[in-house]
């Protein structure tokens, strides 16, 4: 399936969003993340779904100043 990762298309496979965290890297990482224009907290992101044409946003901190 076709999806969006922070404006970029992407064929994916992954059927979560914990399933596509793990396969773009961020396996153990403290990210934020949204599906379209939805917060999805860490707790939640295995059970969340991933549909054709979703837009997901992956955000890492960043330290500076």
């Amino acid at each position: 399936m076709n999806i969006s990762v922070n404006g970029e298309i992407m064929s994916v496979h992954a059927k979560t969003l914990g399933d596509i965290l793990d396969a773009l890297g961020y396996k153990g990482q403290r990210v934020a993340t949204a599906v379209n224009a939805q917060f999805v907290s860490s707790a939640n992101r295995n059970d969340t779904k991933l549909s054709e044409g979703d837009m997901l946003e992956i955000v890492t901190p960043r330290q500076g100043g």
